[in-house]
């Protein structure tokens, strides 16, 4: 039977759209899984090589017409000249770029970033991005925008050698966040990024649409090789509670893969909260967490001495 032979069989006029999808997709997951079982990442264990640094903390200095967070009265700096900036001043080889820090997703730009990247004997452990478009959207046709949005960027890293995105899970107004909706939202992306080798991970990040829990019970919904967590060390202290974020962190760092967010404070609406990075240390090592751990500087002060004070303290838990 062909591919239109089969496509007929599937559809037909008694069929719901709906149904019709899923049954598409079902019979097409096992072709998928055959392809790419597992993740393909070689893992690192000397403690430097381990370490990588965001380009969000340094928001306000890099150019890019994409980027509003750029602070013109601060020297600016391209994001092809992020990884040498990361090699020279922290001798650290990883980098994990922003997608509102990229002037484009033009090949050519895509290419000439490698380039820059590469030349600096550096590389590209995972891209944050947006995908303009809620995960849980109840209208179809919206949330098909946002997988749509994060499949071009799994092509990007493909591009850029990066062996993962991070898709970030925006709201909708008057609407609470739906497991059912955000997990066959990311079934279809992590799908995608099975064909392409590459993860995809949701971090704990916006407290009413990205929370610990809520993550977890999206995570375990797909249950995909593809699909993991991004423990972030302090966003999920901005509850305020200090053992809601130690659980929330425990959970994810169950759940994550490649890629975590290092941070020992975090500064909202004029607040400082503060974590116990050793702690936090001590929670990914127990969960058996092998992946990077990215600077990503978000307390008091300048985001170059912050992210140079976070590397020194990743290097003396990692070497513990």
């Amino acid at each position: 039977m062909d591919r239109q032979q089969c496509l007929s069989y599937l559809y037909n006029s008694g069929m719901h759209r709906r149904s019709f999808l899923g049954t598409a997709l079902a019979a097409a997951a096992p072709r998928i899984l055959l392809a790419a079982r597992e993740p393909d990442i070689a893992f690192v264990t000397e403690p430097r090589a381990r370490l990588g640094v965001a380009s969000y903390p340094f928001r306000a200095f890099i150019e890019s017409g994409h980027n509003r967070d750029r602070d013109k009265t601060k020297p600016g700096i391209d994001l092809k000249d992020f990884p040498a900036m990361v090699r020279d001043k922290y001798n650290v080889r990883n980098i994990e770029p922003l997608d509102s820090h990229f002037r484009s997703l033009e090949t050519a730009y895509l290419h000439s970033l490698r380039e820059a990247v590469e030349k600096a004997g550096c590389r590209v452990i995972n891209i944050p991005v947006g995908v303009r478009a809620s995960l849980y959207d109840p209208d179809d046709a919206k949330r098909k925008v946002g997988v749509d949005t994060a499949k071009k960027w799994v092509d990007a890293a493909v591009a850029l050698g990066s062996p993962s995105i991070r898709v970030h899970i925006q709201g909708v107004r008057d609407v609470k966040p739906d497991v059912a909706r955000t997990a066959d939202s990311l079934r279809a992306i992590a799908a995608y990024g099975a064909e392409k080798n590459i993860v995809i991970n949701l971090e704990n990040d916006d407290p009413q649409t990205e929370d610990a829990f809520f993550l977890v019970k999206v995570l375990d919904s797909v249950n995909s090789p593809y699909l993991h967590g991004l423990p972030d060390f302090c966003n999920s202290m901005l509850t305020g509670n200090e053992k809601y974020n130690y659980d929330a962190v425990a959970a994810m760092f169950k759940r994550a893969y490649n890629i975590s967010h290092v941070k020992d404070s975090e500064v909202d609406n004029g607040k400082v909260f503060r974590v116990d990075v050793g702690k936090t240390f001590a929670i990914a090592k127990q969960s058996g967490y092998r992946g990077y751990f990215s600077m990503e500087w978000e307390g008091e002060g300048e985001p170059y001495e912050g992210t140079r004070k976070l590397i020194d303290a990743s290097l003396k838990y990692l070497s513990a």
